[in-house]
């Protein structure tokens, strides 16, 4: 490991910088830091070291390889089992206006923050290929930040958001590796769902209820197997089922109120959008 990017360690638990902070400690006999909780995203990856960390309730053992999520507002406390020998570790800020930007981006990059938040899953852990990819990353990011290369800015940027996704991505992969049949299971129950519940409560919460999974889950499934999101998906459904009751002679309007739209200008706007005119003008052309 390059020792020149190592951080000498500090207690300070709050963040200074808007979007995230970035360390590399290396320690012996340390000190671990009293019970604590942060109003931001704190990972650790363990590098070296025997240690166990209290998660709200719970303790946890942890091993080299493994990636530790807490999210805002939970309270943790590291346990250091062997404290002569070497603990080593990177630890990554992240702020929730920071995470709330990347998820308008994509739901991909924030699987594991929702997995945490949601589901209580604090613990991953990351293969040993997978970790070396991961490092890297975490390198090519602290050594752009203590670069004075030009275009530092956009590059750090780079390297922050292909590090998050890259997280992400391998634990998603390592969870999902073994469940192609399930997860089509799942899609195709999803969709004869939606099917008859075209004129109900549709939202990503609810079908998550229905579905005992996380809604980010869900969101992630659509756009992988369908290319849509799971909402374009539902206001598809709802259109076609509006456009086959109107030209059944169902007046325009209150058909979008049958089938789950809850007023009629955003039915309105959805409707020309996917058709290209109005209820009533594809009414007067096309209805029998």
């Amino acid at each position: 490991m390059r020792n020149q990017l190592r951080s000498a360690f500090n207690t300070r638990q709050h963040m200074i910088s808007r979007d995230f902070e970035i360390f590399y400690y290396s320690d012996v006999n340390f000190n671990p830091v009293p019970a604590h909780a942060h109003n931001y995203y704190e990972f650790y990856l363990i590098v070296e070291g025997e240690i166990s960390m209290e998660i709200g309730r719970q303790t946890f053992p942890i091993q080299v390889g493994d990636l530790i999520l807490v999210p805002p507002g939970i309270q943790h406390h590291l346990i250091l089992h062997s404290p002569e020998k070497p603990y080593r570790r990177f630890v990554f800020w992240i702020s929730q206006n920071y995470v709330q930007e990347l998820l308008e981006q994509s739901p991909d990059y924030v699987y594991l923050m929702q997995q945490a938040a949601t589901g209580g899953q604090y613990i991953y852990h990351i293969p040993t290929d997978g970790l070396y990819s991961v490092q890297s990353r975490i390198l090519r990011l602290i050594e752009e930040i203590h670069s004075d290369r030009y275009g530092k800015s956009a590059a750090v940027t780079i390297a922050v958001n292909d590090l998050i996704l890259q997280m992400n991505r391998l634990i998603y992969e390592e969870e999902h590796e073994n469940r192609p049949a399930e997860t089509q299971d799942l899609l195709q129950n999803l969709l004869a769902y939606i099917e008859s519940h075209i004129e109900g409560d549709l939202s990503l919460d609810e079908l998550a209820d229905q579905f005992y999974v996380s809604k980010y889950y869900l969101s992630h499934l659509f756009q992988e197997n369908l290319g849509v999101s799971a909402h374009r998906y539902i206001t598809k459904k709802r259109l076609s089922a509006c456009r086959d009751a109107i030209l059944s002679g169902a007046p325009v309007s209150r058909v979008c109120f049958d089938y789950g739209f809850r007023e009629y200008s955003s039915f309105y706007r959805a409707f020309c959008k996917e058709y290209g005119m109005s209820p009533k003008e594809y009414a007067a052309i096309y209805r029998s």
